[in-house]
């Protein structure tokens, strides 16, 4: 195979240098006089879950000092279904919101140290980073008095087309007799596509509030005191709270200054 041999050959008349063009009216929001493409803020809501999850310790954990957690999202999308020819291009809902990401966690515990004894426990301070994984989906309706409607994405289309022709049946036929078809050796179409504007999302806060318990906790051996003990694992139930802006980038029309 030649390596220089180019993949597309094009020839002449697909490099002509004059193009036409017409006006198209772009598709705007509320009436204006001046339009501008700015991310228009589609709704804030506040999405509630629960989450349960088993943390297992490398080292036995005496107890637990402190534990700092923050909120990770990874996937924030609005599932819009694509503009109906008969409707408005402009849509309140109601939608689907698939949300998935993390509570990152940072576990500061004490542990003992290996030669502690009698009755005082020596403990040294470790940490634990873990990321506590959450999916889910909600209905989302834009129809609050501070909403504002979801531009629809206007689907592609792909369409063919054939020209008729008249051929010779050959061999085996009447001579007055004709193939009328069209041609098999080509093929003609028109397609169209759109590059629509996604819904996204901007994390303003979160609120988690967690239970952890151990569930297999043993008293330290030898002096110590009756009350120690140590563990590998924990149950954490989490109630987890955070707000999300959803906004979308539209063309709107505001009035000239």
């Amino acid at each position: 195979m030649d390596k220089d041999k180019n993949c597309v050959d094009v020839n002449q008349s697909a490099s002509i240098s004059h193009c036409d063009n017409v006006a198209v009216p772009p598709a705007t929001a509320p009436a204006g006089t001046t339009i501008i493409k700015v991310p228009v803020t589609l709704a804030e809501r506040e999405i509630r879950s629960s989450l349960v999850a088993n943390i297992h310790f490398p080292d036995p954990v005496l107890e637990i000092k402190d534990i700092k957690k923050r909120l990770k999202i990874v996937q924030c999308r609005l599932l819009t279904p694509p503009a109906p020819t008969t409707d408005p291009t402009f849509s309140t809902g109601p939608f689907q919101l698939f949300l998935k990401g993390f509570v990152r966690k940072n576990i500061q515990y004490a542990t003992p140290c290996p030669n502690s004894s009698g009755s005082c426990v020596s403990s040294e301070i470790k940490s634990l980073t873990v990321d506590v994984p959450f999916e889910c989906v909600t209905t989302v309706e834009f129809n609050q008095p501070d909403d504002n409607p979801v531009q629809l994405p206007q689907v592609g289309t792909r369409t063919e087309f054939d020209f008729f022709r008249e051929q010779k049946l050959g061999h085996g036929f009447p001579e007055k007799d004709h193939l009328l078809s069209s041609d098999l050796s080509q093929f003609h179409q028109e397609s169209t596509q759109f590059y629509n504007e996604l819904p996204f999302c901007e994390l303003l806060s979160s609120s988690i509030t967690e239970w952890d318990e151990a569930i297999d906790r043993k008293p330290l051996p030898g002096n110590a005191p009756f009350e120690e003990g140590t563990f590998h694992e924990i149950v954490e139930k989490m109630f987890l709270r955070f707000t999300i802006k959803i906004l979308q980038k539209q063309q709107v029309r505001i009035t000239a200054l």
